[in-house]
């Protein structure tokens, strides 16, 4: 198995192609990246800005450069001796005319050869044989009359088009088309064609799967090539095609086609009516995502054959699985996917909740690095000023609900809208269930008010029960059961509390959910009730995602900073000791897991963050800023139907942004100011308080990018301006050294370095698309070739520029180059070794993070201040001893040690400790080795 000393996350579009990748690949090499760690690069939907709506697995991405393209990038990756960290999507696929699966399916319904492939319910009651279509901009109906669905005739055979949408027209309903008024053609011609459609009615229903579609190709040819050939039958068709189509508001016609729409195997529908009523399992909330059956053997194969063929060609090297939650048994896949991959190198796409392990059964290596992010970005929030925060955002905003009382309502708002129909699925299981239990039957609404309940209050994105657990041979040693019925009992316990007399309905919904004493149940039931507990954990997941990252995160503002991807905004900051618990219990269990601080999921840059941390520090400074902004910002507010516009909310969501993501480069603000207004519209709707997706409240929305453009107004005379530029350039400045030490944790401690594109220099993104921004490649190449050659004629005054010029953001490449050449050096060490937590003395005790790495006679040892403010000036340097003082990290071993500083080519002598000052003498952070570094 490969392990990657660093990775690199490149998003692959269609301007940022294999080509374009190619271009950069002795770029990463130079900087030190030993992995690139790609985006999905199979055949997605036309245009695609990120890969995950595949159409075909089996193909790479044309628009990507295809096959050819590929071979040369992947050649000279390994040409390098590099690896390929591949991201793959098990969990759907786009819904979509260009998914030639799902054609199949939509042609010939339950006897199509791609029936398992994806995750539909043919029985579901209210759309029994049909697969929901929930694609329309408007109601069926309404669509019909407009005359927005029109038949069309072509190479592929008849198609219902809406937009840019087009839909199979069943060969069933064939005849039925083609056999509309054939008595107007001629003996001859229609004589030919009755054959054809006699054909289809006596073949076509006993032929299912291939050979159904095989003799539909074949009779769609005959029909093509009759079109072609007689002008008789092409003008009986063409006729058809007008009178199947009447014009916008002319209803005489529209039974022709409305008739032939409801033979079909799906069902059109307005797009909101996914929310009521479904029976296909979409990814989240997306009704352009049908999720797929990875669970089969040959679904499996079928969707993961080029994977393989890549693998075994050595092409690709690692694997990261997105949206292992989705899946119906990870643990089943999983370990396909190991055996099918011959022990490669495996990471998974989970959040983790606090407190919240991996399952301990996966056979795999780690996650993508949400909760690493969680955790730096935690210990650099200044956990003792929560209570003046929580002070400020309730005077400031008029909120009063607390993070847990928000956690649940907004779980609820879900549960009760946009998956409403995913839980009355779920709830109508469940009622399957009862019904063949026997004994006294518990009334159906109650059970399903019980599980809704439930389903709210589930701590943790999902359970993994599965068909193991039936046995309950091993389980008291079975470390997951064990953690997965605490889960469930804890959310049982908590809908008690909410509803206290359904005790009875959550009773029994908790031994479902565990599969206690399934085990003695009928083959078929027993089936059932875990097929529900399964079903129930894919249900968890969507609800906690849409309801907590995708609502809450944008509702909860008390520090923006802490509301990330598998962070708990209502946790203020992390202590030291649980900080270096985590890296201990990491290096302990997942050594090789990624680490992660900017995604392309990340609801802001890392650089964004370190800035926002610093607020933490000065809670008194920040109140009074913002009060101050307030006051001269209120006469700029317009006023709407509901109130002010931007609220108060809003308004301090907003200032925290714009310290956070404020340019370094004043030419950048008009560029700024569009991003910030496409911002805050997206960041309006995900909340989904004053505006939302479904329904956007367009006054609102236009009030609030209004107030933003005059915020940012350049004039001479914009007293906020002027008040933001200067208090957020001191911001920025102490924000720079959050970063740098944020950045030395995550090369140093236990685990992979992952960089995200382009924030090996300065990053000042929000959440996507913002964050999928073209990345200026040549200029960063330039930078690396600067620092390389001054590094080697002036080690010291390259230091000297690097601090004095922090803001162009070359200091934060220095550091990544050569941290990723002692990583390169100390592999064994960073993969093996130790992590050591170093106690502090002196009077900025507080203010340093310290931790060695060892391995037999290697050591390492980490120095990373924080919190700044109230160390140094924001115009000063936080290095030397004039600052830091007698502020020491003590060692375990007393023996005198000379210490070679990688960072600055210099020498730090031990005798029980190190002075952090000595240590940080020409540079904010210290990595200090018992070996002579390289040049």
């Amino acid at each position: 198995m490969r392990i990657p000393v660093a990775t690199y996350r490149l998003q692959f579009t269609p301007s940022f192609g294999f080509e374009q990748a190619l271009e950069i690949v002795d770029y990463l090499e130079q900087l030190g990246i030993s992995d690139v760690y790609a985006s999905p690069i199979f055949k997605a939907c036309s245009g695609s800005q990120h890969g995950y709506d595949v159409v075909d697995q089996t193909q790479l991405n044309p628009e990507l450069g295809g096959e050819e393209k590929f071979e040369l990038l992947i050649g000279a990756v390994r040409d390098r001796n590099m690896g390929w960290l591949q991201d793959i999507v098990p969990n759907h696929m786009a819904y979509d005319r260009q998914n030639p699966y799902l054609m199949d399916v939509f042609e010939h319904g339950e006897k199509s050869q791609y029936i398992a492939t994806f995750d539909i319910d043919w029985s579901h009651g209210d759309i029994r044989g049909q697969v929901l279509a929930p694609m329309l901009g408007n109601t069926y109906e309404r669509c019909l009359e407009r005359g927005e669905l029109q038949l069309s005739y072509d190479q592929q055979g008849l198609g219902i088009n809406y937009y840019g949408l087009r839909f199979p027209i069943s060969l069933a309903s064939y005849p039925d088309f083609f056999g509309y008024g054939i008595d107007r053609l001629g003996d001859a011609s229609g004589g030919e064609l009755r054959a054809i459609l006699n054909k289809i009615e006596q073949s076509l229903p006993d032929l299912a799967g291939e050979q159904r579609a095989e003799k539909s190709v074949e009779i769609k040819e005959q029909l093509r090539s009759h079109y072609e050939s007689s002008p008789d039958i092409r003008a009986h068709i063409e006729k058809n095609i007008q009178t199947f189509n009447q014009e916008a508001g002319d209803t005489s016609g529209f039974a022709h086609l409305d008739k032939l729409l409801k033979q079909q195997f799906y069902q059109l529908a307005f797009w909101k009516a996914a929310a009521e009523t479904l029976n296909y399992r979409r990814f989240f909330t997306v009704n352009e995502l049908i999720c797929l059956n990875a669970q089969y053997p040959d679904v499996f194969d079928q969707t993961h054959s080029l994977i393989q063929r890549l693998i075994n060609e050595d092409k690709i090297t690692g694997l990261r699985v997105d949206h292992i939650d989705g899946l119906y048994d990870p643990l089943a896949y999983l370990t396909r996917l190991k055996q099918a991959t011959d022990g490669t190198y495996i990471l998974v796409e989970k959040i983790l909740e606090a407190e919240e392990s991996l399952p301990q059964r996966w056979p795999i290596e780690g996650t993508s690095g949400y909760e690493f992010l969680t955790c730096v970005n935690r210990v650099f929030c200044q956990s003792k000023n929560e209570d003046a925060f929580s002070s400020l955002y309730r005077h400031f905003t008029g909120l009063a609900d607390d993070y847990e009382a928000l956690f649940l309502q907004k779980k609820r708002l879900l549960a009760d809208t946009d998956l409403a129909g995913d839980l009355k699925n779920l709830s109508e299981a469940l009622l399957a269930i009862v019904s063949r239990l026997g004994g006294e039957q518990l009334p159906a609404e109650g059970l399903a008010q019980a599980l809704k309940e439930v389903m709210i209050c589930f701590p943790v994105y999902r359970t993994y029960v599965d068909g193991s657990y039936l046995d309950g041979e091993g389980a008291e040693g079975n470390c997951d059961r064990t953690i997965d019925c605490r889960y469930i009992q804890a959310a049982i316990a908590q809908a008690k509390k909410h509803l206290p007399n359904r005790y009875s309905e959550l009773n029994l919904i908790e031994k479902l959910l565990t599969v206690e004493g399934a085990a003695g149940m009928s083959g078929e039931l027993r089936s059932q009730v875990l097929q529900f507990s399964m079903r129930a954990q894919q249900f968890t997941g969507p609800l906690m995602a849409k309801g907590i990252e995708d609502t809450l995160f944008y509702v909860y503002n008390r520090l923006v900073g802490l509301n990330e991807v598998g962070g708990v905004p209502g946790d203020f900051g992390l202590s030291l000791q649980a900080f270096h618990d985590y890296h201990q219990h990491q290096q302990r269990h997942w050594p090789n897991n990624l680490n992660a601080s900017s995604t392309h999921d990340t609801k802001r840059s890392e650089d964004v963050r370190s800035r926002l941390s610093v607020l933490s520090e000065i809670p008194q400074e920040w109140t009074d800023q913002v009060n101050h902004w307030k006051a001269l910002n209120t006469h700029k507010k317009t006023s709407g139907h509901q109130g002010p516009i931007p609220d108060a909310n809003d308004e301090y969501f907003l200032y925290q942004t714009l310290v956070g993501a404020y340019p370094f480069d004043p030419q950048e603000l008009p560029d700024f100011l569009d991003r910030v207004k496409a911002y805050a519209i997206k960041a309006g709707r995900e909340a989904k308080v004053k505006t939302n997706w479904v329904q956007p409240n367009e006054e609102y929305e236009r009030g609030f990018t209004s107030f933003i453009e005059t915020l940012l107004s350049p004039a001479e005379d914009n007293a906020f301006l002027n008040s933001l530029q200067t208090f957020q350039h001191r911001i920025a400045k102490y924000g720079i050294y959050n970063a740098l030490s944020q950045l030395l944790i995550k090369l140093t401690a236990p685990g992979i370095p992952d960089f995200y594109q382009g924030s090996e220099i300065w990053d000042l993104s929000l959440v996507d698309p913002d964050n999928r921004r073209s990345v200026h490649y040549v200029q960063r190449i330039q930078i690396l070739e600067e620092i390389k050659t001054a590094w080697e004629k002036d080690s010291k005054h390259l230091l000297k520029v690097l601090l004095q010029s922090a803001e162009n953001g070359h200091i934060k490449l220095f550091l990544t180059h050569r941290m990723l050449a002692a990583r390169k050096h100390f592999q064994d060490l960073f993969n093996k070794g130790e992590y050591i937590a170093l106690a502090v003395t002196g009077q900025h005790s507080e203010r340093v993070i310290a931790f060695e790495r060892r391995l037999e006679g290697s050591r390492v040892v980490v120095i990373v201040p924080r919190f700044f403010t109230g160390l140094v000036a924001s115009d000063a340097l936080p290095i030397g001893t004039t600052v830091w003082g007698d502020t020491a990290v003590k060692l375990q071993s007393d023996e005198q040690t000379i210490w070679k500083n990688w960072l600055t080519n210099s020498s730090v002598a031990s005798d029980k400790g190190i002075l952090v000052g000595e240590a940080c003498a020409s540079f904010p952070v210290a990595f200090l080795s018992t070996e002579v570094q390289l040049g």
